[in-house]
């Protein structure tokens, strides 16, 4: 059941994601990113729990594309939509007031939630550090490394591999100048 049920997320994943591309050079599908997130956890972080990677499979689901609240909890339950709910931003705020939010909230979440946003962090860091956005100058990247510190601050705690993966990327910041 749980094996069907990441695939499954996968799938769906994929399909709303369909036409979305990320915003380095090469313009990668974007489905790479939700995979990413998926693989950083399953893999290096060791985490088994089937909700945590339905989740981080489809994280960014609710802000990006069309999918409603109702349509995923009716796909899958509410606790992948809880956690999904927990690491969406409101997209009705400013840029920097949801980043700021992001900062305050981290403390607040769920466990499963930290995993998934912790996730996030990493893969956003090596994203950057490998294939940065194509508009994106030495200080903007310096500036994204900083507000995701101040993310992760708030995340401590609940993973600490994982936790050392993101402070190892945190700390090849100097590449980006």
């Amino acid at each position: 059941m749980s094996t069907a049920l990441i695939v499954k997320a996968a799938q769906f994943a994929a399909e709303k994601h369909r036409n979305q591309r990320r915003k380095d050079v090469d313009a990668s599908p974007y489905i790479n990113h939700p995979l990413a997130l998926a693989s950083v956890l399953a893999v290096e972080g060791g985490v088994e729990t089937p909700e945590v990677i339905c989740a981080a499979l489809l994280h960014d689901i609710i802000e990006d594309t069309d999918t409603t609240v109702e349509e995923l909890t009716a796909l899958f339950g509410d606790r992948i939509t809880g956690i999904v709910l927990e690491v969406t931003d409101d997209k009705s705020l400013d840029k920097a007031v949801r980043k700021e939010e992001q900062v305050r909230h981290a403390p607040h979440i769920s466990p499963e939630a930290k995993l998934v946003k912790l996730a996030d962090k990493i893969c956003n860091l090596r994203d950057i550090l490998a294939s940065p956005p194509a508009d994106w100058g030495a200080g903007r990247k310096s500036d994204y490394f900083d507000w995701a510190n101040r993310v992760v601050t708030g995340l401590r705690g609940e993973h600490a591999a994982l936790e050392a993966v993101f402070d190892s990327l945190y700390k090849r910041q100097s590449e980006l100048l």
